[in-house]
């Protein structure tokens, strides 16, 4: 299991990035931190910078077919600036097209929305996302986690930080199936 995890150059929730990546690696996965930049990565605890992480691999310069899965970590200003990168968001709806599963936490659903991947698909994020979540077609629930199978893919989304035991278990668990 070979996972990518595409983040921006900063503003990651660094534990929405640590806990899922350890969870793909104690279940004998890969985890590939992709960035829109090469060279480091600044997390963020909340407002505050956390730790760096450095870039295994450059959107643009990596492929779908290279991917069992991908994460989308939150962190306000992370999906923010992805979804503005149109090699990231192409990245992203790839994986849709591809049918592989995605799973994505807290505020990571703004750059599902900019890939245009919600229609028809329910989901759960952090909550000021509900109504963008729904004006892109989908339909917001308040749930720790959603697996949504109404689509070409798996979508996995959690709410916050708090639901990351449950997000990482479920996550690992539809990644296996592939």
């Amino acid at each position: 299991m070979r996972i990518a995890f595409l983040v921006a150059p900063e503003g990651i929730e660094q534990v929405e990035l640590t806990e899922p990546q350890a969870a793909v690696e104690a279940a004998g996965g890969t985890s590939v931190l992709v960035s829109t930049e090469s060279g480091q990565v600044q997390a963020f605890h909340h407002l505050d910078k956390a730790d760096t992480f450095p870039v295994d691999q450059v959107v643009g310069e990596t492929s779908v077919e290279e991917f069992d899965g991908l994460v989308l970590p939150g962190g306000v200003a992370n999906p923010d600036a992805l979804r503005l990168d149109e090699k990231a968001v192409a990245f992203v709806k790839a994986f849709f097209d591809a049918g592989k599963p995605v799973a994505a936490i807290c505020h990571a659903p703004w750059t599902l929305i900019e890939a245009d991947v919600l229609r028809g698909r329910t989901l759960t994020s952090w909550p000021s996302l509900r109504t963008d979540v729904r004006n892109a077609g989908g339909t917001w629930v308040d749930e720790q986690v959603k697996i949504c199978t109404a689509g070409p893919n798996t979508l996995i989304t959690s709410r916050k930080p708090d639901d990351l035991k449950a997000f990482c278990e479920a996550l690992v668990g539809e990644f296996g199936k592939r």
